[in-house]
């Protein structure tokens, strides 16, 4: 990340590195994830293949194992999609935020099929990790394939990062994927902008920042691969959330005393 892209980032909250991998990388994630959405690949243990809430319930019959999949978290046990964690133009790009001592926190494939509401109010991600400073964490999503309005891209409000983590809450419509909270109160920002990619391109993401997606109304899928990173020596908040749920794993660098993986009951492997 250049010096003038990180000022972006610190200043609207956001950046985006078009081209920052290439298509046979892009044709291979893109592949594992059909394997595993269709079971001709082992699913590794803690891994989470979401149905779309609208296929679970019945109210769409899918015509494709794929279909009828909203996306896969925690694929790090794969060791064909953990080589994007560990990608090397990856970590170069968020060791300016994070620092060199770099933890996954959480990752997932987004498949965003047709043919469903697949919509996610806008949110922030700081609400799913219980440790601070926000400043420290940062997100990657790459597009796998076009991403643009009408298939779901991401909309993004510019400088919201620079604001408190809201209340957040289930948004008031008739289908909603699981977790698919929304901030309470933002509705459709006026300040949105809405964020159209090629494949390749990777936006870089902070915590708070309010960000969300729209249905995919083309007749085609919605694909990215994501991952959230931290600092090393972030620390946990108080309370009965310390021991976090999810396994984190050093990318680069050391443990850091009181830190994410010290000790390493609250995650790590």
């Amino acid at each position: 990340m250049t010096p003038e892209q990180l000022r972006r980032f610190r200043e609207h909250g956001y950046v985006v590195l078009p081209g920052l991998f290439e298509a046979e990388e892009l044709a291979r994630w893109n592949e594992r994830l059909l394997a595993l959405v269709r079971g001709d690949a082992p699913r590794p243990k803690g891994m989470v293949v979401m149905r779309d809430v609208m296929v679970a319930k019945g109210a769409v019959a899918p015509d494709s194992p794929e279909a009828a999949i909203a996306k896969v978290q925690d694929f790090d046990g794969d060791p064909v999609l953990r080589r994007y964690t560990e990608h090397p133009a990856l970590l170069a790009a968020i060791e300016p935020i994070t620092g060199p001592h770099i933890v996954a926190i959480h990752n997932m494939l987004i498949n965003k099929p047709p043919g469903v509401d697949g919509r996610h109010p806008l949110h922030q991600d700081l609400l799913y990790f219980p440790f601070r400073p926000a400043d420290r964490i940062v997100a990657s999503w790459t597009a796998l394939e076009p991403v643009d309005r009408r298939n779901g891209c991401l909309a993004l409000v510019p400088g919201s990062h620079r604001g408190e983590l809201l209340p957040h809450e289930n948004p008031d419509w008739e289908f909603v994927n699981l977790a698919y909270f929304g901030a309470a109160g933002v509705g459709a920002h006026p300040d949105r902008v809405h964020l159209e990619m090629q494949p390749g391109d990777t936006v870089f993401f902070h915590p708070l920042l309010l960000h969300g997606s729209g249905r995919n109304r083309s007749q085609g899928f919605r694909r990215a691969i994501s991952s959230h990173f931290a600092a090393a020596d972030c620390r946990f908040l108080p309370g009965p959330h310390a021991g976090a749920a999810r396994r984190y794993r050093l990318i680069r660098g050391a443990v850091q005393p009181g830190g994410l993986l010290d000790p390493p009951e609250t995650g790590g492997d």
